[in-house]
């Protein structure tokens, strides 16, 4: 396309984007990125099969994972089929008595309350024997979900994910928006697919939570999807951010990412999933009120879990010595939180990290990777070990006997030892374009927005500056963790921070290299444009 500054260009091509019809797609962001629901697998069959169930009164229950993508699916299935004058009922297994996944225990009840169909979100597509337990019993199920198939798939009556073929142009959908496009088919096949609108905060929110690409189809759903949470907000979510002390600017990915998913999250990791489903379906503000205190409360719990847990997990590894994967695993580690105690290991030591909460006779395990290490790819080649398994390349999970946690430790130890060899187990930093300080004057961050939001697949641009001079320089935050700057190049002055940073505070020289996004500070109620530092080298 010409009349694209070359900024704008540069960027564009840094994220593969070279030719005019697809830049222009991605640019207006339209409804040209959305794919035919009629392409996903099996998707006439769900589509017959919900139909009759509608026509015939029967109750259907919508059966969701406890994470946001999950939630937030269960209640765009719930509210949807209720429009189209559905009976219908959610369920979200509980974490730390249930477990992941479809459980035939909680399908045989859902059968017992008479429900004759039930439909997936966000999970399902690994529960080969409870489908066929379902199936036993004449209760038909319906599978939506994103999640890497096995080699065979349940025996459902329908198993939807963008996954198990190639004929859907987008596989990388997150569970809330297979579920949007199962509703979309439906909606298209009684005219009143229009209405379907006002949901899409709900894909919205479950795709940043979830961290998949936000390119293709899903850039479309968080347009459109923040477009309603910042017009019409739900009362829950201005619940929350209210209680976050945000209840001024706009909602976009990064609050989605920081204070909405956490918090929503909080609710399954620690009790119940279903006081989050709660409070995002209440119409009563009495209720989205304390609800949203009870998991703004419940969040600050979560975060003290976290760093207890991760000092033990830390010092576990670091008692072994530093290999290419990192195992911690204890009878105390809260299964709620085992997959964020994970993640930091693998942030702090850009290594696979496994924690597993060790129990007498099973055992559960959640795993964060790097994107050198595929470790759905990992679990797969030890699935003989498991009870059941799950997940992506770079997040998933697992049950287990516990008498087989030796052999999967060395099993994967093995795995990541090869496929890691000579790897430089560093993280990195992807910058696109070198600038001055003084190109990002003017308009500039206004032009970078053409291309929001940002997220997976389409990060924040990082810049690089050289020769920096610091006018000045000093630590922040409660334990001085923090960076605040002043910095000059070329006439041009700029505040910046870089968080996490205030320990390198001795390390500053008068001249840098700096890498940095350009970002908004809403501190006070006032928003200014900053630099948000992320490395610097001396200049």
């Amino acid at each position: 396309m010409t009349g694209l500054p070359p900024l704008v260009v540069q960027l564009l091509y840094n994220r593969g984007l070279t030719e005019p019809t697809r830049i222009e797609a991605f640019l207006m962001g339209d409804a040209r990125l959305s794919g035919d629901p009629f392409l996903l697998p099996d998707i006439r069959q769900a589509v017959a099969r919900i139909y009759q169930a509608l026509l015939s009164g029967e109750t259907i229950a919508v059966y969701g994972d406890f994470d946001v993508d999950g939630i937030t699916g269960t209640a765009l299935l719930t509210e949807g089929l209720t429009r189209l004058g559905g009976k219908v009922i959610p369920y979200i297994p509980h974490r730390l008595t249930e477990g992941y996944g479809l459980k035939a225990a909680a399908l045989e009840s859902l059968y017992q309350q008479g429900v004759g169909l039930v439909v997936t979100v966000d999970c399902g597509i690994t529960a080969l024997n409870q489908v066929k337990k379902a199936n036993r019993l004449g209760l038909d199920v319906i599978i939506t979900d994103h999640h890497t198939p096995l080699e065979e798939v349940p025996p459902a009556l329908a198993v939807i994910d963008p996954k198990r073929e190639a004929r859907y142009p987008f596989p990388d959908l997150a569970g809330v928006g297979v579920a949007y496009k199962l509703l979309q088919a439906l909606f298209r096949g009684v005219g009143r697919e229009a209405q379907l609108e006002g949901l899409l905060d709900l894909v919205a929110l479950g795709t940043v939570a979830d961290m998949v690409s936000v390119l293709g189809e899903n850039r479309l759903f968080v347009r459109q999807g923040l477009a309603v949470l910042n017009a019409a907000p739900r009362l829950g979510i201005r619940e929350l951010m209210t209680q976050a002390g945000l209840n001024n600017g706009t909602i976009d990915p990064g609050r989605i990412s920081w204070v909405i998913a956490p918090r929503l999250n909080t609710a399954g990791r620690l009790e119940h999933a279903m006081t989050s489903y709660r409070l995002l379906t209440t119409d009563s503000p009495e209720e989205a009120h304390e609800l949203g205190l009870w998991l703004e409360q419940k969040n600050t719990e979560r975060q003290n879990l976290t760093a207890r847990f991760v000092d033990r997990a830390r010092e576990q590894v670091m008692a072994r010595g530093l290999t290419p994967l990192l195992v911690a695993s204890d009878e105390e580690y809260p299964s709620g939180i085992a997959g964020l105690v994970a993640n930091r290991l693998s942030e702090e030591f850009y290594r696979p990290a496994v924690v597993v909460k060790v129990g007498e006779t099973m055992s559960g395990g959640s795993c964060r990777s790097i994107p050198e290490f595929n470790m759905i790819a990992a679990l797969n080649q030890c699935r003989h070990l498991f009870a059941q398994y799950g997940g992506h390349a770079q997040a998933a999970g697992f049950t287990m006997p516990t008498r087989h946690l030796p052999q999967l430790a060395e099993s994967l130890l093995e795995l990541a030892t090869t496929q890691l060899a000579g790897v430089d187990l560093r993280p990195r930093l992807d910058i696109d374009v070198v600038v001055s300080l003084r190109d990002l004057v003017g308009d500039t961050f206004q032009v970078m927005q053409q291309l929001s939001p940002f997220g997976e697949g389409n990060p924040l641009p990082t810049f690089l500056s050289r020769g920096v001079e610091v006018v000045d320089c000093r630590a922040m935050g409660d334990n001085s963790e923090h960076l605040r700057l002043k910095l000059k190049q070329n006439g041009a002055v700029w505040s910046a921070v870089g968080f996490g940073l205030g320990h390198y505070l001795a390390e500053m020289t008068p001249r840098l290299d700096i890498v940095f996004n350009l970002e908004i500070d809403a501190w006070g109620g006032r928003e200014t444009l900053r630099l948000n530092l992320l490395d610097f080298a001396k200049g």
